[in-house]
């Protein structure tokens, strides 16, 4: 059962909208650089074009075969030095009739990279584009942009995205990451923030660097509590950065912030709880959980659905049962995913029948708590899926007595359940029930009634 919140990055994006807009002219270097039809080029320092000859590396490199065999085995892992490399690429340019392909220059480019010889990666590239015999592809601009972001040449690095762009070639998160490091090293923090609300527009999720970067550039400028939304974004292991290693990640920035003396609010703990929960790491969520509250920072009805939801998914009813007791005793009053929660980790446990049901109904009721589709669906699911089919019937018709607004998921459930048990007329005639109260069957009840007969 997933868990309804507000999604953390939402605010994030709208507050760095927000600042970059208000504060920075320089949004417009992104919308600027990457449509210009300049057709100078980024500056860079040319090497010599005659190079002292490496009669070593020559003779290794004496046909096509070989110079792969070097580039795999030397520039792919960075072990590659200034003057060999100068002589390399005068090499691959000049001993045969027509030069290698442009994957055989990008492994020489990105051997320099790798070695942080930034400088020479550009000149070399920029030496290949004037001579026009192959067209850059789309890891030769990436490779390029990550050069310059490092020396300071953020700008040149816009200029080669706009190039991308223009040659239709689509930008992945790493060609992002390098621009958002490159601004954040020239210290642009918002210009960087700027960027990275475009990430969605190309189809692209940030990655743990891509979001610690921006964090960290914040938080030296003072916006924390953009960095805040940022890192509750990225701690939600089930948000839109439920990706692997983000939650460790974002521990270590959590303890990062903490000794920085930016204090953790409710929702900066429940998003690390969450995140811990979504990665099945209950021992930490649980010392999160119990340190919010050391810590005098009151759990909300979030952060207890975060924790009863754990629960309930491992079976641990009991724990779950005194959760929600604790909840109303300080305050926090449940509300229906509270109870659809606890309702459906007593079915999978095995642990509900029609009194347990019923129970649960009216002590929802009884603090206030309106009912909802989901609660009906689960209870009906549950007394199914547990054996107690005419107890759901029993039940379900007692909802439709009461007025409780009933959906096609309800209506599956039951179904479900009395074609499974062989009671196929019922079935049929709450199918038929289900089209003259006007709701539409999906394809679930279809394959749910094809099935059964």
């Amino acid at each position: 059962m997933a868990l309804k919140e507000a999604q953390p990055s939402f605010y994030f994006a709208s507050e760095a909208a927000a600042l970059s807009s208000d504060s920075v002219p320089s949004l417009n270097h992104f919308r600027n650089l990457t449509t210009s039809n300049s057709k100078s080029e980024p500056s860079s320092p040319s090497p010599s074009n005659s190079t002292e000859p490496n009669n070593s590396l020559l003779r290794a490199v004496k046909d096509r075969f070989s110079l792969d065999e070097f580039l795999n085995d030397r520039c792919k892992s960075g072990d590659i030095n200034h003057s060999d490399a100068l002589c390399l690429f005068d090499c691959m340019l000049n001993k045969w009739s027509s030069p290698p392909p442009m994957s055989s220059f990008n492994i020489l480019f990105g051997g320099l990279a790798k070695s942080k010889q930034y400088d020479t990666a550009v000149s070399l590239f920029k030496r290949l584009n004037s001579v026009g015999l192959l067209l850059p592809n789309f890891l030769s601009y990436c490779i390029l942009i990550n050069c310059f972001s490092k020396i300071g040449r953020v700008l040149d690095g816009f200029i080669v995205f706009g190039r991308m762009l223009r040659g239709s070639f689509t930008p992945n998160v790493v060609v992002f990451t390098s621009l958002i490091k490159g601004l954040c090293a020239e210290s642009r923090i918002m210009e960087a923030a700027a960027v990275f609300t475009k990430l969605k527009a190309f189809g692209c999720e940030p990655n743990v660097i891509t979001c610690t970067t921006l964090i960290n550039g914040l938080c030296r400028i003072g916006h924390t509590i953009i960095a805040l939304n940022l890192f509750e974004a990225m701690a939600d292991g089930n948000g839109e950065f439920g990706v692997e290693g983000f939650v460790d990640k974002a521990m270590e920035m959590f303890l990062q912030m903490k000794d920085e003396n930016i204090n953790p609010n409710v929702v900066t703990y429940t998003s690390l709880i969450h995140g811990f929960c979504h990665v099945d790491d209950w021992n930490e969520a649980k010392r999160l959980f119990i340190e919010m509250m050391d810590q005098g920072v009151q759990p909300n009805v979030v952060s207890f659905n975060v924790v009863i939801d754990d629960l309930c998914k491992n079976g641990k009813m009991n724990e779950a049962s005194w959760l929600v007791e604790l909840m109303i005793q300080r305050g926090v009053h449940p509300d229906a995913f509270t109870y659809s929660t606890l309702m459906d980790g007593f079915c999978l446990t095995g642990r509900i029948n029609r009194a347990k049901a019923l129970k649960l109904f009216d002590e929802m009721q009884l603090n206030g708590v309106v009912p909802d589709s989901i609660t009906y669906a689960t209870l009906v699911d549950g007394l199914c899926k547990n054996g107690f089919v005419l107890e759901a019937v029993e039940l379900f018709y007692n909802l439709k007595n009461l007025k409780c607004e009933l959906n096609v998921v309800s209506y599956n459930c039951l179904i479900d359940g009395l074609c499974k048990s062989g009671q196929l007329k019922v079935a049929w005639e709450l199918f038929q029930r289900l089209l003259h109260e006007g709701l539409m069957p999906n394809v679930f009840t279809y394959n749910i009634m094809i099935h059964g007969l």
